[in-house]
């Protein structure tokens, strides 16, 4: 027995080893199994200016893989972009790289997860200044509020690894096949904030409905995208204004104080977004899947 933890040990430093530095902040998760492929989705509009997507994809629980739905939210400052997370294999496994908030977008395994997230980099939009602005040739906004836009078709065929690529995951059987390019590294390495406390809100809400994981939807969740975070007490986002978990970058101005400041603007001329309702169920039952390894890693910054 003790050699068989000692071999366990051996195997995690020996993944850790490998796995970009980008995936060095939160919980290590490896598992054997391949996660399913990515559910094809309409993505809702952007329900307010500055706001970021964020594309869906499966997590993994104790009752095996489980879809956390795309979803909008506020930048956590002026300039932000969002890295999202991915499934990599190293060392006979899938391993899970956690997203992150940076000035430019790092690697995410070449998957393409569309609405900007081509495989390479993002071509959704841009920070001009204060501002976002929204490349409309791939993302979806509500026109009425939002006119920082502007149409750019040729960039999404330059970063685009995998076109029609359903694939979830990046190396290994059947995977996407791209080494991150010199762009890609440098990002990587810049300095780095986890996601905010309504991504994370997003996420637990995903992992407590029964009928997020893929012994339940079989590949067809309910939830596949929503214009809002959701949020475990309620199911979606409730229109408060989220908080600044991490000290940001020096910027000129707080832009989640410009969002509340749209919002007061906005709020007697415009109806509240619909409510996704989560459905209250019991935790999913156990069944015979192959449960991750974790090693909680120390909170710091991207390197």
């Amino acid at each position: 027995m003790q050699l068989l933890r000692s071999s366990r040990w051996l195997l995690l430093g020996l993944l850790l080893s490998l796995v970009p530095a980008s995936s060095y902040a939160g919980v290590f998760i490896s598992v054997g199994v391949a996660p399913p492929v990515l559910p094809v989705y309409v993505q809702p509009p952007c329900p307010q200016p500055g706001w970021m997507w964020t594309p869906g994809y499966w997590a993994y629980g104790d009752d095996g893989y489980y879809w956390v739905p795309g979803t909008w939210v506020p930048s956590p400052y002026e300039g932000a972009l969002w890295t999202p997370p991915y499934w990599g294999w190293s060392g006979g496994l899938f391993v899970f790289h956690t997203g992150y908030w940076g000035p430019h977008v790092g690697y995410y395994g070449g998957v393409n997860y569309g609405f900007g997230y081509m495989g390479i980099g993002f071509v959704g939009g841009m920070w001009r200044g204060h501002d976002f602005v929204y490349n409309t040739a791939v993302m979806h906004v509500d026109n009425r509020y939002i006119h920082n836009t502007y149409v750019d078709r040729t960039i999404v065929d330059r970063y685009t690894v995998a076109r029609d690529s359903h694939v979830a995951y990046s190396g290994g059987p059947g995977g996407i096949r791209h080494d991150p390019g010199p762009e890609e590294r440098a990002a990587m390495h810049e300095q780095h904030v986890g996601r905010t406390s309504f991504q994370s809100q997003h996420e637990n809400a995903a992992m407590s409905d029964h009928s997020s994981y893929f012994n339940s939807n079989h590949g067809r969740p309910t939830n596949v995208a929503v214009a809002r975070p959701m949020a475990p007490s309620r199911g979606s986002f409730n229109n408060a204004q989220p908080r600044n978990d991490h000290q940001p970058s020096p910027q000129p101005r707080n832009f989640q104080q410009s969002n509340q400041g749209y919002q007061n603007r906005q709020a007697q001329q415009t109806r509240q977004a619909p409510q996704n309702q989560q459905r209250s169920t019991a935790a999913p039952r156990q069944e015979s899947r192959p449960a991750p390894r974790e090693q909680s890693k120390p909170e710091k910054g991207h390197k």
